[in-house]
C-alpha cells in the first residue's frame, strides 16, 4: 500500500503547486506580479505527477489507466479544498455530489480487482 500512498501524496503536492501557479494570481500579488515563479513552479509540479503516475502505476501492476482516475479524483478533492481555503467558495450540492462521485470511483479503482 506504500507505492499507492506515496502516488496520493505526490499527487496531492503537485495539485496544490499548480493551484498556486494558476489561480494564484487571483490572491496573492507576489504571483501576479510574477508570472515567471509561477510558469517555473511548474518543473516541480511536473516532476511530482510523474512521481505520483509511476507510483501508482507500479501499486497496479502496470496498468495506466487507474492512475488517471485516481489522479483526476484527487485533483477535483484538492481543487474543492484550495477554492474554499483560498476563495472561500461554499461546496454547493453539485459539487458534493461530485465529491460523493468522486469517492465511489477512487473506492472502486483500489477495491475491485481484475
Amino acid at each position: 500500500m506504500n507505492k499507492f500512498w506515496l502516488g496520493v501524496i505526490y499527487g496531492v503536492l503537485g495539485q496544490i503547486i499548480s493551484f498556486l501557479s494558476l489561480q494564484g494570481s487571483y490572491r496573492i500579488p507576489f504571483f501576479k506580479n510574477n508570472m515567471w515563479v509561477a510558469v517555473l513552479l511548474g518543473i516541480p509540479c511536473t516532476i511530482l505527477f510523474i512521481l505520483s503516475t509511476h507510483n501508482f502505476i507500479d501499486y497496479f501492476r502496470g496498468q495506466i489507466w487507474p492512475s488517471r482516475i485516481i489522479g483526476f479524483t484527487v485533483g477535483v478533492i484538492c481543487f474543492t479544498v484550495m477554492g474554499w481555503i483560498m476563495f472561500r467558495e461554499t461546496v454547493s450540492l453539485k459539487t458534493t455530489v461530485m465529491l460523493g462521485l468522486c469517492a465511489i470511483i477512487m473506492t472502486l479503482q483500489v477495491f475491485w480487482k481484475n
